[in-house]
């Protein structure tokens, strides 16, 4: 059934959860849009205590009113048996962050339990005119009068993602979509959400894992563009029914994102409103916390590459392995970003193009810069898995070479503008330093005319 409602619907949603099946860690090939539509459907199934409700609106932009009605969606996140302790929460570290972004980090040290979530698009509510906060905390006055909450507007949890500098349009948001939203809530999927919650998403992301013990981890996010840590233009909200401790989930959600969102790269640009939010209903008792903090990393590692999969104008996911980096883990990422972002690796990855001096030139960029007393005498370089430099030579040689190379490139290639992934191949690079240090992977992606494209006309 695709009618329940919050009222009627949690038998339905129970059946629904019990034949449910999870994600992936890697996901399948998909033909259509339709496939994969249904497959994201299929494993949406919401934890138990969670409801979810979305809905379309038009506002006239104070900025711009030249542009006419704009449609903005809003989505509520709803814990349906009551507010929780159990939520943590990593923010940006932009230095001008959205007023939703101040919030939450008053919400989140002030230690309020959280009960609903209510999330725009289309407007981030950064450095606005007028009061950006108090329009946050208006939205969510309105989702808590109309759910009833016992907390009240702080146990109300906003984000906002979109145009950077305009206003938020509050009175509608909190008069006419999240009321709707609320009227639309039910228990059955997350997917809808992952609809809402898009800017310049070209198609939804979310994962999901059902642990040993029945207790379930759903997540989704949105991102595209501004994707670079820490953390990217990207939101990101994974729900759980599991019981756990408030300092163990911060602790653990703060890990994961380093290891997944604080490791992708689209272009270099870090966001003003990046959120991602863990939250439990507490519903179910959890057995084994290790296994937890294993499903809960495999859900953000695979949000955070669906995410770089579905860049603005992405051809190519790049993935950077890096072995033995003479420094730390943070570090070790900072090259492997410092790789991924560079203008010219990018282009030529866009056109299979496999012009090695590119990648050996930015790691000795990098490393000239920032670790000039370290040796690469003993670093190797292999790109889709054959050794193309080592012991500060290439290792390229040959016509047969070249074609391998380009075609590794051409079998990750992905279309500019589909709106749903194809496959899960990436343009694979190993960089060794030979011994013994720091192991990271980053994920990043091309640069193509499309991303322009799209960037040049954003607003409108």
């Amino acid at each position: 059934s695709t009618g329940c409602n919050v009222s009627s619907s949690r038998s339905c949603a129970s059946i629904l959860r019990a034949a449910s099946v999870d994600t992936d860690p890697i996901l399948p090939s998909f033909s259509t849009k339709e496939e994969y539509t249904s497959y994201l459907k299929a494993a949406g199934a919401l934890p138990s205590g969670f409801a979810v409700g979305t809905a379309t609106g038009n506002f006239v932009s104070v900025e711009a009113p030249a542009m006419g009605k704009l449609p903005i969606k809003a989505t509520v996140i709803h814990l349906t048996e009551g507010p929780t302790d159990s939520w943590a929460a990593v923010f940006t570290s932009n230095k001008f962050p959205g007023c939703p972004v101040i919030v939450g980090k008053s919400r989140l040290s002030g230690g309020h339990p959280l009960q609903a979530l209510v999330i725009n698009n289309k407007v981030s509510n950064v450095c606005p005119g007028g009061d950006g906060i108090a329009a946050a905390e208006l939205v969510c006055e309105a989702v808590a009068t109309n759910l009833n909450l016992s907390g009240g507007a702080t146990s109300v949890l906003p984000s906002s993602t979109g145009v950077i500098g305009w206003r938020l349009p509050a009175k509608e948001l909190a008069e006419d979509i999240a009321p709707a939203a609320i009227e639309a809530l039910q228990t059955e999927s997350a997917f809808a959400a992952a609809e809402a919650i898009m800017t310049t998403d070209r198609y939804p992301k979310l994962r999901s894992k059902t642990l040993s013990d029945g207790t379930r981890i759903v997540g989704v996010a949105k991102g595209a563009g501004m994707i670079e840590p820490n953390m990217a233009t990207m939101l990101g909200y994974i729900m759980t029914d599991a019981t756990i401790e408030k300092s163990k989930l911060q602790g653990m959600l703060s890990e994961a994102c380093n290891q997944s969102f604080n490791s992708i790269s689209i272009d270099g640009d870090e966001s003003t409103s990046d959120t991602v939010v863990a939250i439990a209903s507490g519903l179910k008792p959890l057995s084994s916390e290790d296994e937890f903090k294993s499903a809960l990393f495999e859900v953000t590692q695979g949000l955070s590459a669906d995410l770089v999969r579905n860049g603005e104008g992405t051809g190519h996911v790049i993935r950077v392995c890096i072995k033995n980096f003479p420094g730390s883990e943070y570090d070790a990422r900072r090259m492997g970003r410092h790789l991924v972002n560079s203008p010219l690796v990018k282009c030529a990855i866009s056109g299979n193009d496999p012009n090695t001096g590119r990648i050996a030139g930015a790691i000795g960029s990098f490393m000239g810069k920032f670790f000039p007393d370290e040796s690469v005498d003993d670093m190797s370089l292999t790109l889709g898995g054959r050794i193309i430099f080592n012991n500060g030579k290439f290792v390229l040689e040959g016509d047969a070479v070249e074609k391998e190379l380009s075609g590794h490139m051409a079998d990750a290639q992905l279309g500019e503008t589909d709106d749903f992934p194809k496959h899960q191949n990436f343009v694979e690079i190993g960089i060794d330093f030979g011994n013994s240090g720091s192991d990271v992977t980053v994920l990043g992606s091309d640069l193509t005319k499309e991303y322009v494209s799209v960037n040049a006309d954003y607003r409108s």
